[in-house]
């Protein structure tokens, strides 16, 4: 017997097809279009469920039991394959239970045969309530409740309940909810960066958008608009297109389907004539394009946060019992505490922002201050200050001995230094440092070993480079500020048709080294390290540690230094462990370090370090 929801998913897919020429536009309109149709086709469902129960004996009554949708479909962003989030919602008492599960399988079926995903649930007011008191991410979804069929009035009094208790208990789980979006952060990664990701999971993708509104609901803070509305409209595209593309309801951006939604987007240049190069180009810019929305979105849940946490702060009284006593204190809440951390920052509120009196419009030399005393500090910088730092008038070319050796200090931050670059990043401010950086910055690595975008990936080795040297000692200044600046910059000269990027890096660090300042030594070593930081890898797959011949000549390539010889290690050492997948394989926590890397690397350094020493 035919059903409302017959063909549903070829329904949708037909009025999601991009145009003649192959681009997806009007995305807002077709997911409007998407919506009409699935609610169309539920509330008939839901009237031919209703008589058939009817008629068989068990009647649905007016009041007391409804459709409702949640999710994507109640958000309005409903995809051409996205899966259907709904739920039966009763009273209780208006019917019975075996009643109640007869009519979920005469709603549940067909849509399973529709071709779409169907989440569903039946459940009481009270049973929807305990659920997102005690579920967090059912909570985020439960925030937008959507009337379908039946008792819309009960619906709507059960969303407007689970709102209200949102409200009353947002103020006790903002932690846990900042804390639940660094758990996903660490586990899926960050929108802007990944080779591969997962346009609602990842750091800045879908699932940020829902958390942002979760907090403007929660009366904390007002939701952005605006360059924020403009983010989630091209991201929602780019995930309606990977649904056509994948034909099936997937949010990761994976190798087969990165081409043909880069053409959809239309960001595949038809006038080049080669088709490899069209369609790594094309790759190039769906990459920079999520970059740009992603950081958009990743900035706003973070401001948004922020906000909330501070509305938190001021509304508990600054003043104590003493003050209250003190007629001139008059019970009034005392001025903002700034501790200052560094000359020109403070540490405000669990984050690192400007001092008072500090003008980034006067002072080029505060973009490093801050971004020094925030990762050794472990402190988040707060976004407001990121915006105030795109006033600084930084010069490339007008550089000084303090901000150079704070530039160091930054490399050498450790593992804080990853979020702290990222928000350089999102105030544009690694590119006005080094403008060569603007030349991979948000580029896939044409490598499918590679996790991460090249920008990020050099990000990731220096965070690796620690300070003691294989052998057990720790490198003097001068080579461990050589080996952070090998791991920054070894990669920077990854463009588009070089075919040997180690020579090509190694071309730009000079260049770059003298207008930071350096002297001539330490860009003689980062040079060095730069341009044979593949080698060592190289002669440990090709070449045997048994060979005198290659021992000898790995040696040379590094000047029969065995300091340089440990340096090369490190750097190759970290290179390797920040790999993400291999070729075939999606993106995994697996590194490319493997103990049969390591054996294989640690043999050749040691006999080519042996060999320097023996000399």
């Amino acid at each position: 017997m035919a059903s409302a929801v017959d063909g549903l998913k070829d329904r949708l897919l037909a009025v999601s097809r991009p145009d003649d020429d192959g681009v997806y536009r009007n995305g807002e309109a077709k997911r409007a279009k998407r919506m009409e149709i699935v609610l169309e086709s539920l509330r008939q469902l839901w009237a031919e469920a209703t008589a058939s129960m009817n008629d068989g004996g068990s009647e649905v009554p007016a009041q007391g039991v409804g459709l409702a949708a949640v999710g994507s479909l109640a958000r309005g962003q409903i995809g051409p394959c996205s899966d259907l989030d709904l739920v039966i919602i009763t009273d209780g008492h208006a019917m019975k239970d075996e009643a109640v599960a007869k009519l979920a399988d005469k709603l549940w079926y067909p849509l399973w045969d529709s071709g779409l995903d169907l989440d569903h649930s039946v459940r009481t007011r009270q049973q929807c309530e305990s659920v997102t008191d005690h579920d967090l991410p059912a909570a985020m979804g439960w925030l937008d409740v959507l009337p379908v069929a039946g008792d819309v009035d009960l619906i709507r009094q059960t969303a407007d309940s689970i709102l209200e208790r949102w409200r009353k208990a947002a103020r006790k789980r903002l932690p846990e909810l900042t804390d639940s979006a660094h758990q996903r952060f660490d586990r899926f990664g960050q929108l802007a960066y990944l080779n591969q990701p997962d346009v609602k999971e990842a750091r800045g993708g879908l699932r940020d958008t829902v958390l942002v509104s979760a907090l403007a609901m929660s009366w904390l803070a007002d939701r952005p608009h605006g360059q924020y509305d403009d983010a989630v409209e091209h991201l929602l595209d780019v995930r309606d297109c990977i649904h056509l593309a994948a034909h099936k309801d997937t949010n990761m951006l994976l190798p087969a389907y990165q081409v043909p939604v880069a053409k959809m987007m239309g960001l595949s240049d038809p006038t080049i004539p080669d088709l490899d190069q069209r369609d790594g180009e094309s790759i190039e810019n769906l990459q920079t394009y999520l970059a740009r929305y992603g950081r958009v979105i990743a900035f706003a849940l973070d401001s948004t946060a922020s906000r909330a946490t501070h509305s938190l702060t001021h509304e508990r009284p600054r003043f104590s019992f003493f003050q209250i006593m003190q007629p001139r204190g008059r019970g009034r809440r005392e001025a903002p505490r700034f501790d200052i951390i560094a000359d020109g920052v403070a540490r405000h509120e669990g984050e690192a922002v400007l001092a008072p009196g500090a003008d980034p419009a006067k002072d080029s030399r505060l973009v490093l201050k801050i971004a020094v005393a925030a990762a050794e500090n472990d402190l988040p910088i707060a976004p407001g200050t990121l915006e105030n730092l795109k006033h600084c008038p930084i010069h490339d070319s007008r550089w000084y001995p303090e901000s150079r050796d704070r530039f160091v200090r930054l490399l050498a931050s450790g593992p804080a230094l990853e979020r702290t670059w990222e928000e350089l990043d999102f105030a544009d401010m690694p590119g006005r440092l080094i403008p060569e950086w603007l030349g991979i910055r948000n580029r896939p690595s044409a490598s499918a070993a590679h996790r991460y975008t090249i920008d990020h990936h050099m990000v990731e080795v220096v965070t690796r480079l620690g300070r003691t040297s294989p052998t057990g000692e720790r490198y003097d200044d001068a080579h461990y500020t050589a080996l952070l600046m090998a791991g920054i910059l070894h990669d920077i000269g990854k463009r588009p048709r070089i075919t040997d990027h180690a020579a090509e890096s190694a071309r730009h660090v000079p260049v770059i080294m003298k207008r930071m300042l350096f002297d001539d030594e330490i860009i003689r070593m980062t040079t060095m390290l730069v341009r044979e930081h593949l080698t060592l890898s190289d002669f440990a797959s090709t070449r045997s540690p048994d060979d005198p011949a290659a021992v000898a000549e790995l040696a040379g390539r590094m000047g029969d230094d065995p300091l340089m010889l440990d340096m090369l290690f490190d750097l190759t050492r970290a290179d390797g462990s920040s790999l993400g997948a291999t070729a075939g394989e999606q993106i995994t926590k697996k590194y490319g370090w493997s103990k049969w890397r390591a054996a294989l690397v640690g043999a050749m350094y040691r006999a080519a370090r042996e060999a320097c020493v023996r000399r």
